[in-house]
């Protein structure tokens, strides 16, 4: 597959983005370059080989959900610096 100018321009157009002459040869090339990526690929042999689900054939180990006993407030808060009754205060981070 040959990428134009006007693929780039399309593409660009979906996605609500804007190039200038530079970026679009730009993304041109570095577009082509993925492009001829992927069909160098297509010249592997995967004859016989089963499609993968996932990168691994381990199955996940599940617990049950059960109530536990829990760390009451007290001791939870103990060594907190600053807290409320149910919450741990921190510093401010995010400026608006």
């Amino acid at each position: 597959m040959k990428i134009t100018n006007e693929i780039v321009r399309k593409t660009a157009n979906l996605a609500k983005l804007q190039f200038d002459e530079v970026q679009e040869r730009a993304m041109v090339a570095d577009l082509q370059k993925m492009v001829d990526w992927v069909d160098k690929l297509q010249e592997v042999d995967t004859d016989g080989v089963e499609p993968l689900t996932g990168m691994t054939f381990e199955t996940d180990q599940f617990r049950d959900d059960t109530v536990k006993n829990h760390l009451p407030s007290e001791k939870t808060f103990k060594n907190a610096p600053k807290h409320d009754s149910s919450y741990f205060r921190v510093p401010k981070v995010i400026n608006q």
